[in-house]
């Protein structure tokens, strides 16, 4: 007997409705399959486990989706920021977008893998999203974040390149920066200091980042600049190299 309900109980478990539409019971049948069905997935938890591993792909695929969709919608703000630091030609077929911050630990332990990606593909536009969101906790984080805008707007993209892996070179994050060490790596890259006014341009930067769906640093999207869809877009949560190198390594082959 209960080789023959465990199916039907199985079923009404994990379809609903869908059984019941096929079959009628009674409820003394529906009471027993319901008991059969409980013990059964007491004595096979995997199934339990199953399921929900299922359930959280599910939830992670819908996740990456809306982002992607998200990423598509905001392109033009993402690609052409006049304001937003970049390195490589401006013409790229290819773009890496870093949101970022100084402080963040994980950030610094992707910096050197960007920066030998920057050197492997000379051919691909890498565009540096400032975006302290650190600054309520540690004030040189946005101060880091106002001073990186500033060295390309005096400077260009080959400063900012030099200032930006400079910063991590001192191997200070996580509240360790200091407003100092900010200034020491604007002027190796040709800052004057004096001229240099503060501004909160890096907010709009914060406002996309909470607008891609990002809920932290470094966040990256990997996209072609013409032609990108869901399926040649790659949205990257954290510091993923794997899936970092993959995404430019299949972008650029085409």
């Amino acid at each position: 007997m209960k080789k023959l309900i465990l199916p039907f109980a199985l079923a009404v478990v994990s379809q609903g409705a869908s059984a019941a539409n096929t079959t009628t019971f009674t409820p003394e049948q529906e009471a027993k399959i319901g008991e059969i069905a409980a013990q059964y997935l007491v004595d096979h938890p995997e199934f339990l486990i199953q399921a929900s591993q299922k359930l959280q792909q599910k939830q992670l695929e819908e996740q990456a989706n809306a982002q992607k969709s998200a990423v598509l919608s905001n392109k033009e703000k993402l690609l052409n920021d006049a304001s937003t630091p970049f390195t490589g030609p401006k013409t790229a077929k290819v773009n890496v977008i870093e949101f970022f911050d100084y402080q963040c630990v994980y950030c610094y332990r992707i910096s050197s893998t960007i920066e030998s990606l920057q050197k492997q593909y000379p051919e691909v536009r890498f565009i540096f999203k400032e975006t302290p969101i650190f600054g309520s906790r540690w004030e040189p984080s946005k101060y880091a974040a106002q001073m990186g805008l500033e060295v390309f707007a005096q400077k260009g993209s080959k400063a900012y390149e030099q200032y930006h892996n400079g910063i991590y070179a001192t191997g200070l994050n996580e509240g360790k920066l200091t407003k100092t060490a900010v200034d020491t790596q604007a002027k190796k890259a040709g800052v004057a200091l004096e001229q240099f006014k503060p501004t909160e341009n890096y907010q709009k930067n914060l406002q996309l980042f909470s607008q891609l769906g990002f809920k932290g640093t470094p966040a990256l999207v990997v996209l072609p600049t013409e032609g990108a869809t869901t399926e040649n877009t790659y949205v990257i949560n954290g510091a993923d190299v794997a899936t970092l190198n993959n995404a430019i390594k299949t972008l650029t082959s085409k």
